[in-house]
């Protein structure tokens, strides 16, 4: 089973600072992603071994990665939002090329507005945004039921710029 290490993340339901364990690639559904804490969540990498995240952005070019097997999260009052942010380690996942100036996943965007992948989905929220920054060492997530807490029109304007957090001093 593939590996992809989270090396510092910081979950925001209730501003705290978590670390992160492996991740593990599941095998059905590929297009789902989940937060449920700081060590139960899944999120979209590449399918194939060193791919540029832009490159995997075709139908069957991804596939859900998660930490656990999980449960449907819950949510805080109105607004509901819950992200991930932090450093990544893209040698360890044999997905990612390390050299990628990375790339976004998103449940709102793609062709016809089905999703990058089509179909692709937060449990338990409405839209998400996911930007994997492999060359970065930097990876965010963050799954909102409002469309405008997960912006789709700044996909290379980076993780810090798109979903603000704790980024713990990864690479530039």
């Amino acid at each position: 089973m593939h590996a992809l290490t989270i090396l510092a993340v910081s979950l925001s339901i209730y501003g705290a600072v978590l670390s992160l364990p492996t991740l593990r690639g599941r095998a059905d559904p590929d297009n789902t992603v989940v937060i449920n804490s700081d060590t139960s969540y899944c999120l979209i990498v590449p399918r194939n071994p060193h791919t540029n995240i832009g490159d995997s952005e075709q139908p069957g070019g991804e596939q859900a990665y998660c930490s656990v097997q999980y449960d449907t999260p819950t949510g805080v009052n109105g607004g509901r939002v819950v992200q991930l942010t932090g450093c990544i380690d893209p040698s360890t996942l044999d997905r990612l090329n390390p050299d990628d100036g990375g790339g976004q996943y998103d449940s709102s965007g793609g062709d016809g507005g089905l999703g990058n992948p089509a179909g692709s989905q937060c449990v338990g929220y409405n839209h998400y945004v996911e930007i994997l920054e492999p060359s970065a060492n930097r990876g965010c997530i963050r799954c909102c039921d409002d469309p405008d807490d997960c912006p789709l029109d700044q996909d290379t304007a980076g993780c810090q710029a798109i979903i603000p957090g704790n980024y713990f001093g990864c690479t530039s």
